[in-house]
């Protein structure tokens, strides 16, 4: 795991809507920033928990702890459940924390170009197994969404407030 302040990277900004690219902006090089990469595997999803529960201690934003933890697994599931897999050679998957000034920045970047795909709720919602993972990061995300990755590959990303609950 790093904590580092990166060069300035181009990111998604507001109101591009979920699921969608939306538009971009250019984060400041200070913001904080954490990044780990995790195999695609049982052990590679428990360390995306510990890593969100670590980064977000070290950053005493335990108030956003369960959820990012909730948000950040699903989305790390879904690429090594659905992106990795179908592209062999590429084992690892991408996870990334970016401090913003009233939110935190979620995103995970698999090797795979295909968008993640909501599924709508069947007749049965409550009793499915799977299928709801973007389900839950739109319920808990203030927005979220994808833009490609360089060089191949996507990153989805989902945006947390950090403001105490009221």
């Amino acid at each position: 795991m790093t904590l580092r302040p990166r060069a300035s990277a181009v990111l998604p900004a507001g109101g591009g809507g979920a699921g969608s690219f939306g538009p971009l902006q250019t984060v400041p090089a200070a913001a904080p920033h954490a990044a780990v990469s995790i195999a695609c595997s049982r052990e590679g999803l428990a360390r995306a928990r510990s890593f969100t529960r670590d980064t977000l201690g070290g950053w005493s934003l335990h108030q956003c702890g369960d959820d990012a933890a909730l948000v950040m697994t699903e989305l790390a599931a879904n690429a090594v459940l659905h992106a990795a897999s179908r592209c062999p050679g590429e084992p690892d998957v991408r996870l990334e924390f970016r401090l913003e000034p009233a939110h935190l920045l979620l995103t995970v970047t698999d090797p795979d170009d295909r968008p993640p795909v909501r599924q709508p709720p069947g007749a049965d919602a409550d009793l499915e197994e799977h299928g709801r993972g973007l389900r839950i990061v739109d319920a808990l995300s203030e927005e979220w969404g994808r833009f490609p990755a360089v060089p191949a590959g996507k990153t989805v990303w989902a945006r947390l407030s950090t403001r105490p609950p009221t």
